[in-house]
């Protein structure tokens, strides 16, 4: 009898134990399954594969939180992981809006990877998002945003004056020079803000483009604007991380880079192609800046990154971060 409670007072801990050796990590981010969002797809399917479905994440397209709050929620650990962008809130996250500056080159997504990871190692960033108990853990690289626009098509670079557009700061930055107007939108009000007037026009990556829709009302497409993208990493709560066994800590961290490999080769290979496939059939014209329009945007480029570093140096060494991300991109 005594041997019979013995045996089963050892089965029911061992299956205590391996319930409490199972976890779940709750992910937030926006919108709906898209090639943005795939770099978290893999990851969660890498981790539940090394683990055995011992860690699963858990992704929530919208239900944990709103897009611009997913850095607040980190910080309180409503959440272990998230997407973010640094443009939401350049503010909190001073340092990685850097990579959001135009730097006036198109680099692969590979070497965009390789830059981000970099960058987020940088001491001056990590003790940024320490700030919010926030552990920078992979990119999602994007190409140099263009822009699709309802307007008449441009002819000039003047012809910017008066636009009133959706993008990030440092393409923002450099298009104000030139009279464009910085309007904000939601993510999932872009089409029909551009149906309704109340912007002209939208700055993305190829995915967002065709997420949004805004080829189907736009009549013209840049092709070469070149002028920056938005930094958009995968954070982590940092105690959430500290917490993780050693076996679930590596299967994490050691997803990140197939991960990653898997995003850009999708991005790549099938993205790109339907978003300069739906320009084509949806009629757009084609906008490609001359030689002599982006010498100018490039002179205009250098100033914006110029006005970073004065808005921030009171902040953290912003010379420093700007130079270093500066040379990565040089490479």
């Amino acid at each position: 009898m005594k041997k019979l409670a013995l045996i089963s007072a050892l089965a029911a801990s061992f299956v205590a134990g391996e319930v409490a050796a199972a976890t779940e990590w709750n992910v937030s981010t926006w919108g709906k399954r898209r090639a943005f969002t795939e770099n978290l797809e893999k990851l969660a399917e890498l981790v539940a594969q090394k683990t055995n479905g011992d860690f699963k994440l858990n992704i929530s397209y919208g239900g944990l939180s709103k897009a611009k709050e997913n850095l607040d929620g980190i910080s309180i650990g409503a959440f272990e992981m998230a997407q973010t962008c640094a443009f939401y809130h350049s503010k909190k996250n001073p340092t990685i809006t850097v990579a959001e500056l135009p730097f006036s080159r198109d680099v692969t997504l590979t070497r965009m990877t390789e830059i981000y990871m970099e960058l987020f190692k940088h001491p001056l960033v990590v003790k940024d998002l320490a700030r919010w108990n926030a552990t920078l853990l992979m990119p999602t690289p994007m190409p140099q945003y263009n822009i699709v626009s309802k307007s008449d098509a441009l002819n000039q670079l003047a012809d910017f004056s008066g636009l009133r557009v959706r993008g990030p700061g440092g393409i923002m930055g450099v298009l104000s020079k030139l009279g464009a107007v910085s309007t904000g939108v939601p993510f999932t009000e872009v089409r029909q803000s551009m149906d309704s007037g109340v912007i002209d026009a939208a700055s993305f990556a190829p995915h967002a483009h065709l997420a949004t829709n805004s080829y189907k009302v736009g009549k013209w497409a840049t092709t070469n604007l070149n002028l920056g993208t938005a930094n958009c990493p995968v954070i982590v709560n940092t105690d959430a991380l500290n917490a993780l066994s050693p076996e679930h800590k590596a299967a994490l961290l050691g997803s990140v880079d197939e991960a990653l490999a898997y995003y850009v080769n999708n991005y790549d290979n099938n993205t790109t192609g339907k978003y300069e496939a739906a320009i084509k059939e949806s009629g757009l014209t084609q906008v490609t800046f001359t030689a002599e329009q982006t010498a100018e945007l490039n002179t205009l480029a250098e100033s914006v990154r110029a006005e970073w570093v004065k808005e921030n140096s009171g902040d953290f060494d912003a010379q420093a971060v700007l130079d270093f991300t500066k040379a990565q991109f040089a490479k």
